[in-house]
């Protein structure tokens, strides 16, 4: 038996958690643990000691991933407590729950689509193996690891379904929630311990306002320089580990990974002699041993499949090339290169600190957020007397504009011209653009962290301007980046947001008539690049104006029969003190307590209490088993639209609601939604065709009202808004 020898630090972790389960008064802890801290074992020891007191317990493990966490967590209990009973989710299918057991199920297989272990199948599924075990008298314990990866709905209902007695979340970045107890580890007590680097060095020996030519080539000079550095100073101290450099790419990009290949190659590191290995979802190379000190391994090229649970203490230098990445992400890469070869400090500066190489502009470095949601989840089954009901929905077939891009153009180009009072002089056009804060540098210009940060959870970075030569090679993810946050903002494609933006700023292209700026293709990478936010804000505000030729006809629409969703999770607030049941509502146990708006709450209090609605149906959203209508914008791209209710009243007519938000006491518009009359013409057309009763509902003055007029209205002192009992 290999016993786990813990430091100080984890050791007072441990009874942390064991206090909690006895004295605490929340039920959810959180372990703030840095990632390198060896939570793992941590959690184990924790089992091992609670199980010796309380018998009739289980505890429930779960993972995110593809399953290697949960493989390995499997394989280190295994390794340290042989004594244990562990189980996978296929044996308590099989098998049921016993006593002291631990179960790692991986979150993919209880809430991705398609999944077996919550339907009824020849063995008895999840939810019946719970109830079971409950019936013996066993209690739950529920452990998340990495939390913050499924803090979703699903995730959270599920979690109430083993109605735990407590709930360990573990994370390197937690979200920090109302009602729950934290246990957070000290950053500097890991870091004493020698488990995790002293520090972290940020863009080291780059400097301020440089002029690079090439991103990939000077990022790499970086890092190579640094591992032989790193090589150099293990010889000297007879320390026996090979440095690892690991270089992170953006999703899409073969043709940057086929660039740090051919880079690397002329360096002397290439697949053949094994120096280089690569860890892709759906290509590995050479890392049969990569995480072993010894390995002869100097660059791993990955994505995002190592960011959970890869345990590699060699890997001490990043060179980031992936863009605008999460922060939770960030933090978890970057925990990657900070732990320690051999668990201890070498009282050497190069070897006992980690370094990062990025040029990435949306670089955070602020990666603990905390936020108030002291809300629950849970499963929701429907009434058996409503399983038939049905209605026709509508949904997209295929993405299409219905405008051409000369159209579209031509919208935003109007938009332009009447926002910054434009004219037909192109070299007027761009002295207004300058003056209202667009920039014609002919570089593209960055701005990158630089520094050192020995706590990251406190990271206060210096800022520092790079230059980089436009080149329309080198620079196409840039390019392809920029052009995609700006379509997708303004719900374009990327190839007519590309277009647009071609006609509108770029010499020698199309429509002459609509052109506001002839910049040559290198200026007008850099002007597109440079001004990505101010584009994205400006083209959004041009298309959410609303549409009023609702007749056009919408070619890619499908059509097909909905019905209720035969479950559906429910997010709702425990901290409630009247927690009341919904009986009119479609779904067993529907609470009082649902997160809604102001509106929705008010609304779904009337359909309970009026004796004319026999009942009510909450609808959801962006999801194919949801009711769903399409509407079209100002270029009359097709866009979902999920009405909020559907419900049926004593005289069996169906209604289709939508709520929005009322006004104020003093007549100020609560509404957010740019496009109400374009959801409010598609909905009443709809119903007109289908012989079914519709409104949009808003609150004032603790009263709802409700419009059917033949358009909506924003004033909410307009006729058209009558009070509800008079209408429903």
């Amino acid at each position: 038996m290999v016993r786990i020898k813990l430091k100080d630090f984890q050791l007072e972790c441990v009874d942390k958690l064991m206090n909690e389960m006895t004295l605490g008064d929340k039920k959810n802890v959180i372990i703030d643990s840095p990632t390198g801290s060896g939570k793992t074992v941590i959690l184990l020891d924790f089992i091992d000691d609670y199980l010796k007191e309380y018998r009739n317990t289980i505890f429930i493990w779960l993972t995110p991933g593809a399953g290697e966490l949960e493989e390995q967590s499997q394989e280190k209990m295994i390794k340290f407590l042989p004594h244990r009973q562990v189980k996978t989710i296929k044996e308590v299918l099989l098998e049921g729950f016993e006593e002291n057991d631990t179960a790692f199920i991986n979150w993919e297989t209880v809430t991705k689509k398609g999944n077996n272990a919550l339907k009824e199948t020849e063995r008895k599924n999840l939810l019946e193996r719970i109830q079971e075990a409950h019936n013996e008298g066993y209690n739950f314990v529920v452990i998340v690891d990495e939390e913050h990866r499924n803090d979703t709905d699903k995730a959270n209902a599920l979690i109430n379904e083993f109605n735990p007695i407590k709930i360990v979340r573990v994370s390197a970045t937690p979200k920090k929630k109302d009602e729950v107890n934290i246990i957070s580890i000290n950053e500097i007590d890991v870091i004493n311990s020698g488990l995790i680097t002293r520090a972290l060095y940020i863009n080291e020996n780059v400097e301020d306002n440089v002029i690079v030519n090439n991103e990939i080539k000077y990022l790499l000079d970086l890092a190579i320089t640094k591992r032989l550095q790193i090589v150099k100073e293990c010889e000297i101290n007879k320390t026996k580990y090979n440095p690892l450099v690991i270089i992170q790419f953006p999703s899409m990009s073969e043709i940057i990974i086929k660039q740090v290949e051919k880079y690397l190659s002329e360096k002397g590191y290439t697949y053949e002699n094994c120096k280089i290995a690569k860890w892709m979802s759906e290509n590995k190379q050479n890392i049969e041993s990569i995480c072993e000190n010894n390995s002869c391994v100097d660059f791993l090229l990955f994505k995002q499949a190592i960011n959970v649970g890869w345990d590699c203490p060699r890997a001490k230098i990043l060179v980031k090339l992936r863009e605008n990445m999460n922060e939770d992400f960030e933090i978890q890469t970057i925990g990657r290169i900070r732990r320690m070869p051999e668990a201890h400090h070498y009282d050497n500066i190069i070897l006992d600190n980690c370094y990062l190489y990025t040029f990435d502009e949306e670089y955070k470095t602020a990666v603990k957020q905390g936020y108030k949601d002291a809300s629950e989840a849970k499963i929701v089954f429907l009434k058996k007397e409503y399983t038939d009901f049905r209605l026709t929905k509508e949904f997209k077939d295929n993405q299409s504009d219905l405008y051409g891009n000369r159209e579209s153009a031509k919208v935003i180009y109007e938009f332009f011209k009447e926002k910054y009072k434009l004219t037909n002089k192109k070299t007027d056009n761009k002295k207004i653009f300058e003056n209202n804060g667009f920039s014609f540098n002919t570089n593209i210009v960055s701005n990158i962290a630089k520094g050192v940060e020995v706590e990251l959870e406190k990271m206060s970075l210096e800022k520092i301007k790079i230059q980089k030569r436009v080149s329309t090679h080198e620079n196409g993810i840039d390019m392809k980046h920029a052009v995609g946050v700006i379509s997708s903002k303004a719900g374009m494609k990327y190839d007519v947001g590309k277009q647009i933006l071609q006609r509108l700023f770029r010499f020698n292209i199309q429509s002459i008539n609509l052109k506001l700026l002839n910049l040559s293709n290198k200026d007008f990478y850099a002007f597109v690049i440079n001004n990505q936010e101010k584009l994205k804000d400006d083209i959004s505000e041009a298309v959410a104006k609303p549409n009023e030729q609702m007749n056009i006809k919408i070619n890619n629409i499908r059509r097909e029969i909905f019905s209720l969703p035969e479950m559906d999770y429910i997010k709702y607030d425990p901290k409630v003190k009247i927690q009341k049941v919904y009986n009119k509502n479609v779904y067993d146990n529907y609470p009082s307590s649902a997160i809604r708006s102001i509106c929705e709450r008010k609304f779904e209090k009337y359909c309970e209490s009026d004796e004319k609605i026999k009942w009510w149906y909450k609808n959801g959203e962006s999801a194919q088993n949801y009711f769903s209508l399409i509407y079209v914008d100002l270029l009359n791209k097709s866009h979902s639209f999920y009405p909020d209710y559907i419900l049926l009243d004593k005289e069996d007519h169906i209604w289709i609601i939508e709520a929005k938000g009322g006004e104020d006491n003093d007549g100020k518009s609560k509404n957010i939604d740019m496009k109400a009359q374009n959801k409010y013409t598609v909905l009443r057309k709809y119903c007109i065709n289908n012989d079914i009763k519709f409104g949009f509902v808003r609150d004032r003055e603790d009263e709802i009202f409700i419009s059917q007029a033949e358009q909506f209205i924003e004033n909410m002192q307009d006729d058209s808004w009558q009070e509800i009992s008079t209408i429903l």
